[in-house]
């Protein structure tokens, strides 16, 4: 089992910056890759980033690359997302979720535990 807590959204202006958290506990060794998915109204889940945190590799979409990043503090079993220049279409209910390594990093499918979400919301 793994437990996902999520903290760190809010609303911002276009432009500005955020920094989600994820703080990890239980059988995270297994679970080892992380990931954050966003979810806007009557839209689905769409994955944005992942995570290995055993070597530390790393993965984006192609809607946020260059303007996110995921990173980890593997002492305090958390990773984070770091949001630059945000856009009103960033705005959802963003996600955290862990799985084994050997599943699918992009999709919920490769996922097995997930947070409860954080919304972010940005404003034009």
């Amino acid at each position: 089992q793994v437990q996902l807590v999520e903290s760190g959204g809010g609303s911002v202006q276009a432009g500005g910056s955020l920094r989600l958290s994820c703080a990890a506990s239980g059988d995270t060794t297994y679970n080892s890759k992380m990931g954050w998915f966003r979810q806007a109204p009557g839209k689905e889940r769409e994955g944005i980033a992942a995570i290995y945190t055993g070597d530390g590799g790393t993965w984006y979409a192609a809607s946020v690359k260059g303007r996110f990043t995921i990173s980890q503090d593997n002492a305090k079993n958390t990773v984070y997302l770091q949001m630059n220049s945000l856009k009103v279409e960033d705005t959802a209910m963003y996600y955290c979720a862990a799985g084994p390594p050997g599943s699918p990093y992009a999709t919920s499918r490769g996922y097995n535990y997930w947070g409860q979400g954080t919304q972010v919301t940005v404003s034009s």
